[in-house]
This record gives structure tokens, sequence and C-alpha cells, in this order.
């Protein structure tokens, strides 16, 4: 039996394309030197799949940034704002479309899916031209064949590319994105044949936007494609990849009938339900590519169970019309297990990082080709049983606590209007107060501190002075340049979940699990393995040094519940609900600690609650009501007089406003400037919302410094559909990623702006 997967983390098990790209885009390195470290890491990839007997490897799954802006670089649509003339989409032009430059802003760059990571949103219109301006697919399969590894080059489907996209500001109103697929299909075929002439025997084609609710004319652009992109290409087989979610009936119904696919893709982890589509309606002698093996999660494969399944589907099928595979791409994954030296035995036998899920995926085929390894089966069973009865994951008093909450909607019993004029009582704040997010620029001082106070090379004492140094660095600059409401930095956190996952019961860390989360940005996902408890406080020593070196109001920063339980690998043996409800718990006992600690203002970051949202529409009610109801759990103690805040960022928030404003925070800042102001439209169109509110007035992913005047008028555009009382003015998210050259500057304007605007409003 064959093994697929369907693609593979990037930057490198230590994280050598980041360092590489940063090195390159701060000018300490050649393209060359570049291109030199993404060619050796390819081919590790490839040779490591090889090695572990995987059949089918994917191949052009690798990227400078992300593979939805390779694809734009394959059609050639860049916007005309970037000044590319034609021919091939060099490293410049791509890098400007990503991250911006000097005169022109990025590309808008939003979540892939319900994933935490982002792509880069291609901007179309009537006037767009396409063009074959990129050879990666078929340079990378040429690569690989060098290298004796026959590869299934993968292109993001041309359905979905278009879907993905947003129409251009000069696009007329209403734009149907899909009428451009008559536009882009020649390019695509174009592709196609040349990876044929190369030698390719499968194309994959990934069209994740099959799992969503389509309607019946974007089902019928699959057939229009399929059939244009089949026809006389005899030779090479298609592959349609789907994943996240099961497949709706329609849409399973359409795409077994495409007479030039050969083979589809489907997740049967997250899209278990596809499981009865495929036994009622079978797969008209197609291939299935079974995704068995989770890609977005870290825990090990029960093998026993899985191979239930396969049985299950070869018999409904025949044996020879089942491939093994991942249920998505790993690169939703940690890299390799054999990294993590820390994890104690019993764990790491519980989990499985993208190496190890290539070893599960080759031995499924292997038993179900009946070649069982008898003796891995053995240790997997073990393992299986080790964590499901593991006195270390379960806590009776954790698990009665969250029971109770059940019997409460934990709401505030004061209106959030009546709340916002007691708090205005003590703060005294300006209209259009101005803050930032929470992070400041995480200097390499502050990360050498960090490293050698766990490595034991300082003592404590001189880790709490540099730390307490640099918060007081960094309260003076925001005083200098006249912010209303303070932030104390972060200096001492290295990441806005992990951080608190450290010093929470029921989660372990990796020390190289890194996973992409946009460009060059990784994150380390906590492991949540067990019941969650706080057995003390988190951050009310260091929240309330800081407001002691001022008298400004000083922001207490917490992560919310659910945005700590969408980035971490959450345990799959309870209902996500219920660890929410757990994370929320602990949370609410921080917030009010640091209440009893004098702070009255109190952040609660819920950047990744739309992200959590399932991605079929029968499911999504379920999961903002716990999803919120988790967020007021957290606050549901606090007096009227203790403002609490929350912050979002980079996803589309307009079709859960309902939801967000049922948080019932005092303030929300949320994302809006990069993705072009699409959030005020829910305000244009009627949408009423009484707290504060501060749409974020600049993108803080681009170098790019905006000027005063930029911001100021980004705030008219929120004064149009906003009242001033409740306006905030803030960036788009928080100030870790960017140096200190760009912030100062950039909040000096930022202020200028909001002093501009309060002078207009006073007239």
């Amino acid at each position: 039996m064959a093994s697929h997967v369907v693609g593979y983390p990037r930057m490198g098990p230590k994280r050598e394309l980041k360092f590489a790209l940063e090195s390159f885009w701060d000018g300490k390195s050649s393209a060359a030197d570049l291109e030199a470290v993404a060619k050796d890491l390819r081919a590790s990839i490839w040779k490591q799949m090889a090695d572990a007997g995987v059949t089918l490897i994917p191949s052009n799954t690798f990227s400078y940034y992300d593979q939805v802006l390779d694809t734009t670089a394959l059609l050639g649509a860049v916007p005309p704002r970037y000044g590319w003339t034609g021919g091939n989409v060099g490293l410049d032009t791509y890098f400007s479309m990503a991250r911006g430059n000097a005169t022109k802003h990025a590309m808008e760059m939003t979540k892939w899916f319900d994933t935490n990571y982002h792509f880069i949103v291609p901007e179309l219109g009537p006037e767009t031209k396409f063009s074959y301006s990129s050879q990666k697919a078929v340079n990378e399969y040429r690569e690989a064949k060098q290298l004796g590894i026959e590869t299934v080059p993968v292109l993001v489907g041309p359905v979905t590319y278009l879907q993905l996209s947003k129409a251009e500001k000069s696009a007329p109103k209403g734009f149907d994105l899909l009428s451009l697929l008559d536009s882009i299909l020649p390019v695509y075929k174009e592709v196609i044949r040349e990876l044929k002439e190369a030698g390719a025997k499968w194309v994959q084609l990934d069209e994740p936007i099959l799992v969503l609710d389509l309607e019946a004319s974007k089902l019928e652009a699959f057939k229009k494609a399929y059939s244009f992109l089949g026809a006389d290409l005899g030779g090479v087989k298609l592959l349609l990849e789907t994943y996240f979610a099961d497949i709706p009936a329609a849409a399973y119904k359409t795409i077994i009938g495409l007479e030039h696919v050969s083979a589809i893709g489907v997740d049967l982890v997250r899209g278990a339900k596809t499981l009865n589509l495929i036994k009622e309606f079978g797969l008209s002698g197609k291939t299935l590519f079974a995704g068995l093996v989770d890609g977005r999660n870290i825990w090990a494969n029960d093998l026993a169970v899985s191979v239930t399944v396969i049985e299950e589907l070869q018999q409904a099928l025949g044996k020879e019309n089942v491939v093994v595979s991942t249920s998505c791409s790993l690169l939703h994954s940690a890299v390799d297990l054999k990294n993590e030296t820390k994890l104690d035995a019993e764990l790491k036998s519980w989990l499985a990082f993208a190496a190890q899920k290539l070893l599960e995926v080759v031995a499924l085929a292997s038993a179900a080709a009946g070649k069982k390894d008898e003796e891995l089966f053995a240790a997997n069973a073990s393992a299986q049983a080790s964590r499901r009865s593991s006195p270390r994951v379960h806590n009776k008093a954790v698990q009665e606590a969250t029971a109770a909450l059940k019997t409460s909607d934990h709401r505030r019993a004061t209106p959030v209007g009546t709340r916002l004029e007691e708090q205005q009582k003590h703060l005294n704040l300006p209209i259009l107060p101005t803050t930032t997010i929470g992070s400041f620029p995480q200097t390499p001082e502050i990360r050498r501190v960090r490293r050698e106070v766990k490595s034991k090379k300082i003592s404590e004492e001189d880790y709490e002075k540099a730390i307490k140094a640099e918060i007081d660095s960094v309260v003076k600059l925001q005083e200098d340049l006249d912010i209303d409401v303070l932030v104390h930095g972060e200096p001492e956190r290295n990441d806005m979940v992990e951080y608190f996952g450290e010093q929470l019961e029921g989660f372990c860390f990796s020390a190289n699990g890194w996973v992409q989360s946009y460009g060059s940005r990784c994150v380390k996902p906590p492991i949540i393995f067990g019941d969650v408890s706080r057995p003390k406080a988190m951050t009310v020593f260091w929240s309330q040094y800081a407001q002691s070196v001022t008298k400004h109001p000083m922001k207490g920063m917490l992560t919310g519940p659910v945005t700590i339980l969408n980035w971490s690998f959450v345990r799959n043996d309870q209902p996500r609900s219920e660890t929410c409800y757990q994370i929320a718990l602990a949370i609410k006992d921080e917030v009010e600690d640091l209440e009893a600690g004098g702070i009255t203002v109190i952040q609660i970051d819920e950047a990744a609650l739309r992200e959590g949202l399932p991605l079929r529409k029968s499911e999504q009610a379920d999961y903002q009501n716990w999803a919120v109801h988790g967020f007021r759990i957290t606050t549901c103690g606090v007096k009227d007089s203790t403002q609490i805040h929350t912050h979002m960022c980079y996803s589309n928030f307009n079709d859960i406003i309902h939801s967000i404003i049922d948080m019932d925070a005092d303030v929300i800042t949320i994302e809006n400037s990069r993705s072009d102001e699409k959030l005020l439209s829910v305000f244009r169109e009627g949408v009423q919302y009484g707290a504060g509110i501060g749409p974020g007035v600049y993108d803080i992913h681009s170098p790019r410094i905006p000027s005063t005047e930029e911001m100021a008028e980004r705030a008219r555009k929120m004064l149009a559909v906003l009242e001033s009382k409740v306006l905030w003015i803030n960036p788009d998210c928080g100030l870790k990623t960017r140096k200190y050259a760009e912030v100062v500057p950039a909040l000096t304007n930022m202020v200028n702006a909001a002093k501009q605007l309060r002078a207009e409003l006073a007239k």
C-alpha cells in the first residue's frame, strides 16, 4: 500500500530558514546565501521522507514566506503598486508584497482557515493580468529528481486561490472573483504540462475550500476547472486534496464526479463524517488518500484504531484504491521529537511530531499491506493505555469546579456604559485615548537575560534587576511619547501563550517544537496534556512594579483562555470546551489577584477567538457560545471600576461581531489597518457597539512607518461610523517583532495623530 504526506514543515528542525530570512532582510547576507540554505533544507526534507519509507513525497511545499503568496507569484498577480513590470517575480517584489517596503504597504495577511498559520491575501480585479511568472514548482520537482527522489508537486488549487482572494479597491462593487477562473486556468495548465514533461506522475492540487458550505455556483467552478485542467493530460494524475473538516455531501458528490481527477484526499481526523459519505457513495473508481495521521496536533496516532478504519475503507473501495496519508500538511505540527531532551519518557511516548508522523503513515500502510510491525504496535498500545490512566492527566477538583460553571452565564451585572462612566472617574482619560497592545521590542539583550537565568548563568536577583530596568525604560519612553494608558512591555515573556502555560498545571513544553505562524515568525505551542489549574499568581509582581513607577494607568496583561487553547497543542481525550473552561478558571484567579494588587486596567487578549470558529456553519454557534462564555468567566468577579480590555488580530471578525459584543469587555483593540479597514464596514452597516473600541491605525508587521496624517485619516474614517467617546487610538498589534528605530517614530506619529484629531473635534 502506498503512503503519502500532504506537506511538511519548511522552517527546519532548528529554524534554519527563519534565521536565513532575517539575516537577508537585515542586509547581512545575500540572496545566494538565502537560496543555499533553502536548497539544503529542501534536500534534507525530501531525503528524510524517502528514508522513512514514504512513497508519495510532496514537493513545492517549501516557501520563503507563504504558499498562497507563491501562487500569486506563479500567476503574475502582483498588485500594480509594487512596480513589477513582468518576467519572473523576484525576491524583492515577493518580499515587498509580504512585508511592505519603505514606500508601499504590504498585502493583507489573515488566518489560513481555522489554523494559526497566516497567508498573504491576493488582491485581484477585472483588470488583473495573469501570466506564468514563477517556475518554482517545476524547478523544485527537478531539484528533487536530481537527488533521485520522485515527488508529487503541490499547488494551491485554482478555486481555493480565487475564493481566498479579495477584490482590489478599484474593482466594482460585488465583483465575482470566480469570474477570473477562465483567466488563471491556462497558467495552471501550463504549469501542469511542464511538470508532466519533467516526469511528474502525480500533481496535488490543494482545495481546502471544499470543506466550507459552498453554494451550487461555486461547486460548478470545480467542474469547469478540473475538466479544463485534466483534459489532454495523459500520463499525469491529479490528486484533489482537502483538509481541516468533513466535506459537505453536495461537495463530495461533485468531486467524485470529476472525470479527470484520479484521487481525492480527505481529512479523517477533523472530518470523520466524510467516512460515512465514502461508504454511502463510494469514490467512482478514484483512489482515496485517507488522512488518518493528524497533521495539526502532536499526539501519537492510535495505530490499532486507524488500522480498523483502513480495513473499513478497503472493504468499501478495494485494497488497491486506498492510500494512507496525513490529515493535512504537517506544517502545523512541530518538527522532530528526537530534539526534545527535557520531556520525560512517559510524556514522549504519548507524542508524535512531524518526523514521527512520517513513520506512523508508513507503519499504517505496511500493516494494511499485511506487514504489521507487532513490536511497534504493542508499544503504541501501551502508550495509549498509559495516557488514558495516568494520574498526571486527571484532577478531580478541577473537573468538579469546571462542571459547576454550567450553572451560570457569568455576565457582569452592570451594563458597559455605566461601567465606563465609573472607570472614567478615576482614569480621567482624554477623548481618543492612546495605548499600545502590550509587548515592546524584545532586544537581543533581553533575550540573553532570559536565556541566562534559565541556564542559571545569572542569578534571579540579577535577572530581576535587568527586567526592572527594561520596564523602567519602556515606561519612561511611553511617558515621553505622551501615551495615555501604558504597558510594561512584557520583557519577562518569551511568548504570550508559553509564558502562561509554563506556570499552569496540566501543561508541558518542548524545547524545539517550533511551528511557523507567518513568514519567519515561529511559535512554540504549549502542550496541554492534563487538567489545568493555577498554583500561584503569574503576572502580579511585574504589573505591580510597573504601576509603581508611573502615575499613568498601567495595563495588567493576560492571555485569554480561548487564545491559550487555540494556540496550544490541546489534549484530544475530552471536548475542547472543557479544557477552555479549566483555563478560564485559572485566568479568573489571576484577574482578581491583579485587581486586588491595585491594577485597574486589565487586558485579556483573545487574538485567536475567530481562529477557532469551526469551518462548518452548523457547528459555529456552539463554539461561539462556549468560547465567549469562557472569556466572561475570567472577568465576572471584578468591580465596575476595573476596566477590562481585550485584543484581537488578523482574522475576519465581521461575521462574529455579535459574539465579540457578547464578550462584554469594556474596551476592545482590534487589527484594522492591514486589512484595509474591513472591520469598519460592520459599523457602516448599522451594528451598534457601546463599549470602547480601538481599530488599529497602523500595521506593526511591516517596517514601514506611516505618517501622522495617514494615521489621522484612518481615525477619521473610524469617527465616521463610531462615536468619539468610545474610540481609542492604537497600533494593530503588539510591538515585539519590531525594532525601536521603527517603534519610536511610529508611536510618535500615532500620538500626534490623536492630538490633531482632538483639536479638530474641539473646534
